[in-house]
């Protein structure tokens, strides 16, 4: 191979992100949808954080770990709906291959950070129903500071290890992602040399980065449900169960969304239904985790209910 060929593999200038369709007519619903969808993502996150933060009852490791998740899902979305609508009121699908890789490595980051936090939080509802009157020791503050830190440690190196591996492809030029954000997946394809290595990073990362945490999952309500069912009162059982039914509704969200993304890929060859089948588990999960929590928590409900009775009162 001549060095001007190797020379034009190895010079990416930019990306162009065909989003979700091309039809023109669409663009102006697809614009309201995601817009509104963004708004309403940002406003519930943003409402569950501040009525944590106002809420002394709250003070506690769930809602410790809740306000993370809150932030990470808003943080999430930020990522690729704010970029897909620019796109969309400027006609410029056009994305830099360091953007493209940037925001590729910020959504690994967020969605590995979500499965530890998921994790995290099964853990500790197990401590708190099998192990109630050493709840306040084991699950201290900072304790619970030293479990979020090691999640973010373990999600940014995975998401830094992935762009970094992606650095040592050689790219053709023209380069087409028939999505509406970047994903390593997505531009392992655009590579002109072998991305086999970088394949199997990404399964065995994900496997162990996505899969530990469901094990966690797993592990902890395999143990609540045993301990929840030996309780003799069947207020006890509930009060317990209803502990657990807001993460669990999260969790199945999550997960059922991802698997069903990563079915869908294996099983259809189009790009542009992937690409539809994305927003399940990068768009969906950010919007609905907030109206979740807030219909299933009572002390959520009542803690919205004051952050929004004072705030009317200041208006």
């Amino acid at each position: 191979m001549s060095n001007m060929e190797v020379e034009n593999k190895s010079v990416v200038l930019d990306i162009f992100l065909h989003g979700l369709t091309n039809d023109p007519e669409l663009q102006p619903f697809i614009f309201v949808l995601f817009l509104s969808i963004y708004l309403i993502t940002v406003s519930g996150n943003l409402l569950i954080m501040l009525a944590i933060k106002c809420d002394f009852h709250l003070h506690n490791p769930m809602y410790f770990f809740l306000c993370h998740l809150s932030f990470n899902d808003m943080y999430l979305i930020s990522i690729t709906v704010p970029k897909m609508l620019m796109n969309i009121q400027t006609k410029d699908q056009r994305i830099t291959f360091a953007g493209c890789l940037s925001q590729a490595c910020f959504v690994v980051v967020c969605t590995i950070f979500e499965c530890f936090l998921l994790g995290v939080m099964a853990y500790d509802r197990y401590i708190a129903i099998c192990y109630p009157l050493r709840y306040t020791v084991l699950m201290n503050p900072s304790f619970c500071v030293i479990l979020v830190l090691f999640s973010l440690f373990f999600s940014i190196v995975n998401g830094l290890l992935h762009s970094l591996m992606v650095l040592y492809l050689s790219f053709c030029t023209d380069l087409e992602i028939l999505h509406f954000f970047c994903e390593i997946a997505q531009i392992l394809k655009l590579a002109c040399s072998d991305s086999l290595i970088n394949n199997i990073l990404i399964f065995v990362t994900a496997s162990i980065f996505a899969g530990l945490p469901l094990f966690a999952i797993i592990f902890s309500y395999t143990h609540i449900v045993s301990t929840v069912l030996k309780m003799p009162s069947s207020e006890g059982k509930y009060k317990a169960f209803s502990t657990c039914g807001s993460h669990l509704s999260v969790v199945s969200l999550f997960y059922g969304t991802g698997f069903g993304v990563y079915i869908t890929s294996k099983v259809i060859d189009s790009p542009k239904k992937i690409a539809v089948a994305s927003v399940m588990y990068s768009v969906v999960p950010p919007m609905l985790n907030p109206f979740v929590y807030c219909l299933r928590n009572r002390d959520m409900k009542e803690a919205l209910k004051k952050v929004i009775g004072r705030t009317a009162s200041l208006l």
